[in-house]
């Protein structure tokens, strides 16, 4: 028992089984200065169309590792030579629930590379300086979720059955706009603690 606790543990409970997915923060070099790169994801998508978003995708079987998994993303949507693309390094995952985690990963890109990105997943590119990021604070909504158990829930197995008070979750939603650009959800979640890190 003592050999297994001191091996290397999951990130979290559940973590081997939950839907995997990793995402790249691309710095690139515009006229001397640093920004942020993002997608506008395809018109086209069946989830989440128009949405702002980091380049990254869900963990496949055969990558190697999720650092792996963002650069095989990022080479996919925006073809960029993998070579071009330099990790500075892994921040926190976020986990956003049991079932869904977020691996994000922080690197430098040449946007030269980026000659044709593929229309199927992205409608268009675009960046934001790191120095207004950093002069600029996100605002915050608050989104309350209720948990709907099913017909079937055993509620004979529980004390209270089904008088049992199920407490709803807040959510907290944020917000950076950008121009004609909104960024929110899991994107703008991310982005905040990149923000809150460099700083």
């Amino acid at each position: 028992l003592k050999k297994e606790l001191n091996d290397k543990q999951p990130l979290f409970i559940g973590e081997e089984t939950a839907l995997r997915y990793a995402v790249l923060i691309p710095l690139v070099q515009v006229d001397g200065e640093w920004h942020v790169l993002f997608e506008v994801r395809s018109l086209t998508m069946r989830k989440q169309p128009g949405d702002i978003s980091f380049p990254g995708g869900r963990i496949d079987p055969t990558d190697a590792s999720p650092m792996e998994a963002a650069i095989r993303e990022t080479h996919e949507e925006l073809g960029v030579d993998p070579t071009c693309i330099k990790v500075l390094g892994q921040m926190s995952a976020y986990i956003a629930s049991p079932s869904f985690v977020v691996y994000p990963f922080v690197a430098t890109i040449d946007h030269h590379e980026i000659e044709s990105f593929n229309k199927d997943e992205v409608e268009a590119v675009f960046t934001i300086p790191v120095n207004w990021l950093l002069n600029h604070e996100p605002y915050m909504h608050t989104v309350s979720v209720q948990p709907m158990p099913p017909m079937d829930f055993p509620y004979d197995k529980i004390f209270n059955g089904d008088k049992y008070q199920w407490r709803p979750r807040a959510i907290e939603e944020w917000f950076y706009e950008y121009g004609e650009y909104t960024i929110w959800g899991l994107t703008a979640r991310v982005l905040k603690h990149f923000v809150e890190t460099i700083k």
